[in-house]
């Protein structure tokens, strides 16, 4: 069974020619297309967690995880309205910053992301929240320990805001090891993605789980031939 994860960042009005970035800024209309496709062709939205029980076998449907890394205001405000329309449901927040700092030191326009309230606002409309670190670190530079406490206290602070487990967790740039998989799973979690295309299987590295990327440069056929037709599953066998 092939299980699309859409792996979006901003909705909201794209930043001008040539800013870093740009293209990870989907426009909100472009998004409710794409969402009132999936709807139409049948497909049920689901937050990672709810994903698991699918990519482990032990149900069958027609699903497509849906993800929003770092945790945007704009996500709350443009996207949420969407999601609840379709029935979807979809997580990742950063829990100790307060913008986009980390994308603006390379020339990034700001960004809001979700404060405390916020986030219960997301989590009590019924979307996962998911951690994505405190700081949005390279997990693979910053040392076992630093990692580790990136991993807890950011899964304990959204618990905390949310009154909720935080099962999901996004590798910050994409950035993951073997060892810091481990880390992750140490620190209890039950799944994480990163940024390998292509469509999730069962018998994938729960830990390693790979996406498809939506820019805003994805147009409504790109969408549907990256998320619903087997063109992902016949590359995927061809590398063996």
């Amino acid at each position: 069974m092939m299980i699309p994860i859409l792996m979006y960042h901003q909705i909201g009005q794209p930043s001008p020619r040539g800013t870093y970035l740009r293209g990870a800024t989907v426009h909100p209309r472009r998004f409710a297309n794409q969402m009132r496709l999936l709807k139409m062709l049948g497909y049920t939205g689901v937050s990672m967690k709810d994903a698991l029980p699918y990519l482990r076998g032990e149900k069958q449907g027609k699903v497509v995880a849906i993800t929003f890394d770092d945790g945007y205001v704009n996500v709350l405000e443009n996207a949420l309205p969407i999601l609840l329309k379709h029935g979807f449901t979809a997580n990742y927040m950063v829990s100790g910053l307060q913008d986009n700092g980390w994308a603006q030191a390379k020339g990034a326009l700001p960004s809001e992301l979700m404060n405390a309230d916020q986030m219960r606002q997301w989590h009590a409309a019924g979307l996962e929240v998911g951690s994505h670190t405190i700081d949005h670190v390279y997990m693979t530079k910053v040392g076992k320990e630093e990692g580790v406490r990136q991993l807890r206290e950011s899964k304990a602070v959204l618990e905390n805001i949310t009154q909720d487990e935080v099962q999901s967790f996004c590798y910050p740039f994409g950035d993951q090891s073997l060892e810091v998989r481990e880390w992750v799973r140490e620190a209890g979690y039950s799944n994480a993605t990163a940024t390998f295309r292509g469509l999730a299987h069962a018998g994938d590295d729960m830990f390693a789980l790979p996406r498809v990327s939506i820019l805003r440069s994805t147009h409504l056929f790109n969408f549907w031939q990256k998320c619903c037709t087997p063109r992902e599953e016949k590359k995927r066998q061809r590398k063996g």
